[in-house]
């Protein structure tokens, strides 16, 4: 536990409280529990532009409840607007988040934390940071962007993404895909799909770590006001009964945060992120252990992309709660909550599922999860696809391989080129160490949907996927090409069998091949890392870590 640094006794804190009476603290309040208010608002990301306002009002619950509240920032890159070349900077982010909070936290002192965040890297970061600090810490998120209502259908960000490949069809005219363009994203708050952000949100509710309805209500609710003043007084309650992070996040309440991503439908960055988080917490968990996890429940909903069910529509339905109590023979129940009490008491009040948005658990969607874990010759050390977004049609596939060696490659033949129904293109040196950065190939996985192809091609890459990624796209296989990896001797032609059932990827080239391949050396292409980007590629651990940095 931090030390309370407010004693005016001790005359060698006469300096640290010198300085911040000069920022407007009184000696009164200095002998307050100090809570950092770790926020992550900008300007330039719809998710966390709410955040400026509702840090204002967890402030305010802090001091309520007789803590003192130092607010300081960090970065919060938008995934979706760093598509391209400023992709590669997006996940090495996570780990430099996490490690300016670590930093700015043990220097300062601060007793305990509310953490402030809604997308894809900001959230994993800030819960790495917790786990190393290890003090009391509350999470709560900006919620939803409310959908854009389009005549009889609603739609959100990830349609956007898909009518670029309707564009480059010609299925729409360009004044048609201009006015989406201004029209789908109607207000602030996090994309209104089970991406990578609410993926992460929700899990924070899952896991016992944010109050339930933070990442789904609408962003500009006034219950969302509330939620902030009462986030603000949890936390000071956390710091004066002395509970630490790691006695809230225990092996139960991330077991139950697992296994609520899988029966939810999650985004595959989730696995990524949540190894990662086990391994910050010193607890030992391997793809394989993850995939036990995550299979071990059934899929009881399923949002935009996967689904015409959008959050405002999973809130009103009951939101996390709810789904939880579907699956509760499934979770520690004993786990606790940072807003008090234990989960089982919080699931007995919820309401029950509605079999529409959220099944019950006997009348699941899928069962054993939404993830699929793949292993054989092109990945021995594993690959991920999120199941429940593949046609039926695709979950077997077998075709030739059309190599690209970059993301801007394959966008490129995507536009320009006739892709041909049965092949499978496979994206490589797309890694952690080879983009550098392990780029989500957003973008052509969504061009292939808006292009009608998702049901006879598929995407295989040593690089990442949105959460918002739908169709059968094969993410995080490792090992990855720059370090030698299968996927580097990968030729055009070459046949590839997809086995989402069987849990198998293979490169159908006889042994005596691959070895003649290897013998020719590694050719790796010409991806530069200069400053932040070189240092992440020297020290970056494989996918199947958790491409774990700092």
């Amino acid at each position: 536990m931090a030390k309370h640094r407010g004693d005016a006794g001790d005359i060698t804190e006469a300096y640290y409280r010198g300085l911040m009476h000069s920022v407007g603290y009184r000696s009164a309040d200095l002998a307050k529990p100090m809570i950092a208010v770790v926020n992550s608002f900008t300007e330039v990301n719809p998710g966390h532009a709410p955040l400026r306002e509702l840090a204002a009002r967890v402030k305010e619950g802090i001091w309520a409840a007789g803590g003192a509240p130092g607010e300081f920032n960090v970065p919060a890159p938008c995934d979706g607007m760093a598509q391209g070349p400023g992709q590669r900077y997006i996940l090495p982010q996570r780990d430099l988040i996490a490690g300016s909070i670590e930093a700015m936290v043990a220097a300062h002192g601060f007793e305990g934390m509310v953490m402030l965040a809604s997308c894809d890297k900001i959230i994993p970061g800030m819960l790495l940071a917790a786990a190393r600090l290890d003090i009391p810490t509350v999470f709560i998120t900006a919620g939803a962007m409310m959908p854009c209502r389009q005549g009889e259908r609603q739609v959100v960000t990830s349609d956007l993404k898909e009518a670029i490949g309707q564009r480059r069809n010609q299925d729409i005219d360009q004044d048609t895909f201009l006015a989406w363009q201004e029209s789908f994203c109607p207000t602030a708050g996090t994309c209104s799909m089970m991406g990578t952000a609410n993926t992460m949100g929700c899990f924070l509710e899952a896991a016992g770590l944010a109050p339930f309805g933070s990442a789904t209500m609408l962003t500009f609710a006034a219950a969302k006001v509330r939620q902030a003043r009462d986030v603000g007084e949890a936390a000071v309650e956390l710091v004066r009964r002395g509970v630490s992070f790691r006695s809230l996040l225990g092996p139960g309440s991330l077991a139950n945060g697992v296994k609520y991503v899988s029966a939810s439908g999650g985004s595959t960055n989730a696995v990524l992120h949540l190894m990662a988080l086990a391994r910050r917490l010193d607890l030992d968990m391997s793809l394989a252990d993850f995939d036990r996890l995550q299979a071990s429940v059934p899929v009881v909903a399923k949002f935009k992309p996967s689904s015409a069910y959008n959050l405002e529509d999973y809130h009103a339905a009951g939101g996390v709660p709810t789904l939880l109590k579907s699956i509760a023979k499934h979770l520690d129940l004993s786990a606790p909550l940072a807003m008090g009490g234990v989960l089982g008491e919080a699931l007995a009040a919820a309401p029950e599922p509605d079999g529409q948005v959220i099944h019950r658990a006997d009348a699941p969607l899928a069962q054993a999860g939404c993830f699929g874990m793949l292993y054989g010759s092109l990945a021995p050390d594993g690959a991920v696809v999120k199941k429940t977004g593949v046609e039926p049609s695709m979950m077997v596939h077998r075709g030739p391989a059309v190599v690209f060696d970059s993301e801007e490659d394959v966008r490129r033949f995507l536009m320009e080129k006739q892709v041909k129904p049965g092949s499978v293109l496979v994206v490589r040196h797309e890694g952690p160490k080879g983009g550098p950065g392990m780029r989500e190939l957003s973008i052509p996985a969504a061009m292939l949907v808006g292009m009608g192809l998702h049901t006879s091609v598929a995407m295989v890459t040593d690089g990442r996927f949105s959460g918002a990624t739908r169709g059968p796209c094969v993410g995080h296989v490792s090992p990855e090409a720059w370090e030698g990896g299968p996927l580097a001797y990968v030729q055009d032609g070459d046949e590839i069998a997809i086995d989402v059932p069987g849990g198998r990827l293979e490169l159908l080239v006889p042994e005596e091949e691959m070895n003649r391949r290897r013998g020719g050396g590694l050719k790796r292409p010409e991806h530069p890392a200069n400053g932040v980007l070189g240092a992440y590629r020297s020290g970056v651990a494989g996918a199947e870590d958790g491409a774990v940095w700092l």
